[in-house]
C-alpha cells in the first residue's frame, strides 16, 4: 500500500514537474506580449477545459506530458491578421529566447526548492562518497556460503600494518582503485606482503600490509576460493548534513551546482548507455547507472516511500527536474533548446546580413528541418521504448 501510494506520489510530482515547465512557457510569454491560446496538461480526449481571458485551460486524459499554444511558434503556424503583431515568430530575439528558456528554468527552479527542502528537513547527502575510504577494522573472518561470517578473535592485518579508520586507499600494489570492488579485487589477488598506498590528513603515505589467506564464495554462495584479506570494512557514506533556513540557501545552491555538473555527465553518456540498456532488457544484470524512465523512476519513488526514505525521495524528484532542464537544452527540434537554436541562427544571419548592407532574411522554413526532426523524435521515441522495457523486465533497485 505505501509502494503504490509512493508511486502515485512520484507520478503526481512528475505531472507537476511538466505542468510547471510548461507554466513557464506560458507566463514568459504573457509577460513579453505575445498571445497564448492554450494551456493543457496531458494529451488524448480532454476531460475538462475552461476559458480564462484569452489562453484556454485544460486537462487531458493521458498525463504524459502537456503543451503550452502560444500564436505564431513558427513562422507556419496560421495566425489571426488581429494577432499578427504578437505572434512569437515576429518578435524580438530576447523575448523569443525568454519564452523557450522559460520552462527550462521552471525546472532548475523547482529542482532547487526541492533540495532546499530537502537541506531543512533531511539534510544533503555526500554526492561521491570516497568509495576506497576505510572503516572498522577487525580479524579475519572466514565466509559462509549465505553471505555471513563466522566468529574470529583477535586484530587483524589492517590493524597490524598501522591502517586507521578514514585512511583513504588509493593504490593497491601500485594498482590505482577507485571503488571498493576493485579494492576487494586487488587486495583478494595478493599472495604476500604487499603495499597500500593511502591519503590521511592531507598526506599521501605508503603502508605495507601482510594479508591473511581465507574463503570467499560469489554472490549466488558458489564456487568457494582462497583469498587474501586484511580484516577492514568500507567507511560507507557520511549522514546527510541538515541546515537551519538561512543556512541551508547557500548549501543547495553549491549542491545543486554538483548535481547539475552530474546531470550533464549524465546526458553526455545517454548514447554510451544503449548496449548496457539492452543488456537489460535480454536478461543480463541491470547497470544501476542506465537512464530510467517515468515509470522506472515512479517504482524508484514507490521502494523509498515504502522504507521511509522521504529524502531520497525528494532528491530523486529534484534530479529528475534537473535532467529535464538539462534535456530541453539540447538543440535539437522540437526540443526547446532546438528552438533556442533557430532563433540564435535567425539572429547571427540577419547580424551578418546588416553588416553586408542587406535587409534581414525571413523566419527560418521548418519545413527544412522536419527529416532531421523525425529523426530525432524516432531516435528518441525508441530510446524512451527501450528504458521502459528495460524499467519493467529489470528495473533499477536501489535496495537488495
Amino acid at each position: 500500500m505505501v509502494f503504490a501510494l509512493g508511486f502515485a506520489l512520484f507520478a503526481l510530482g512528475i505531472t507537476i514537474s511538466v505542468a510547471l515547465h510548461e507554466c513557464g512557457h506560458m507566463w514568459a510569454a504573457k509577460a513579453t506580449g505575445m498571445k497564448v491560446r492554450r494551456y493543457y496538461i496531458g494529451f488524448g480526449p480532454k476531460v475538462f477545459s475552461f476559458q480564462r481571458g484569452e489562453t484556454e485551460y485544460g486537462l487531458k486524459a493521458l498525463p504524459l506530458g502537456g503543451f503550452c499554444d502560444i500564436v505564431g511558434m513558427t513562422a507556419l503556424d496560421e495566425v489571426p491578421p488581429e494577432d499578427l503583431d504578437r505572434a512569437m515568430y515576429r518578435q524580438a530575439t530576447w523575448k523569443r529566447m525568454v519564452v523557450m528558456f522559460g520552462g527550462i528554468a521552471m525546472n532548475f527552479l523547482l529542482g532547487f526548492l526541492l533540495v532546499v527542502v530537502l537541506a531543512i528537513g533531511w539534510g544533503l547527502p555526500q554526492l561521491d562518497p570516497v568509495e576506497t575510504k576505510l572503516g572498522n577494522m577487525n580479524c579475519v573472518a572466514t565466509a559462509n556460503p549465505d553471505g555471513t561470517l563466522q566468529e574470529c578473535t583477535g586484530t587483524g592485518p589492517a590493524q597490524r600494518a598501522g591502517l586507521r579508520r578514514g585512511d583513504v586507499v588509493t593504490a593497491v600494489n601500485g594498482v590505482a582503485v577507485r571503488t571498493w570492488k576493485d579494492f576487494q579485487r586487488e587486495t583478494q589477488k595478493q599472495t604476500g606482503t604487499f603495499d597500500y598506498t593511502i591519503e590521511r590528513d592531507g598526506a599521501e603515505l605508503t603502508v605495507a600490509v601482510t594479508p591473511e589467506r581465507t574463503v570467499r564464495y560469489d554472490d549466488k554462495g558458489q564456487n568457494p576460493r582462497e583469498v587474501s584479506a586484511v580484516g577492514v570494512g568500507s567507511y560507507g557514506a557520511e549522514p546527510p548534513q541538515k541546515y537551519g533556513v538561512l543556512a541551508a540557501v547557500p548549501a543547495s545552491l553549491a549542491f545543486t551546482g554538483d548535481m547539475f555538473v552530474r546531470t550533464l555527465e549524465s546526458l553526455a553518456q545517454m548514447p554510451a548507455k544503449v548496449a548496457a540498456l539492452w543488456t537489460a532488457v535480454t536478461g543480463g544484470e541491470r547497470d544501476p547507472e542506465t537512464p530510467v524512465s517515468v515509470y522506472g523512476a515512479s517504482r524508484i519513488g514507490g521502494e523509498t516511500a515504502e522504507r521511509g526514505l522521504w529524502g531520497i525521495f525528494i532528491l530523486v524528484l529534484a534530479s529528475l527536474n534537473f535532467f529535464l532542464g538539462a534535456f530541453n537544452l539540447l538543440p535539437l527540434l522540437p526540443l526547446d533548446g532546438g528552438h533556442m537554436a533557430v532563433v540564435l541562427y535567425e539572429k547571427a544571419r540577419n547580424s551578418l546580413r546588416a553588416w553586408r548592407g542587406l535587409a534581414p532574411g525571413g523566419p527560418v522554413d521548418y519545413l527544412k528541418l522536419l527529416p532531421l526532426t523525425y529523426a530525432a523524435v524516432v531516435i528518441g521515441g525508441a530510446y524512451m521504448v527501450l528504458t521502459l522495457t528495460a524499467d519493467i523486465v529489470n528495473p533499477v533497485k536501489l535496495f537488495p
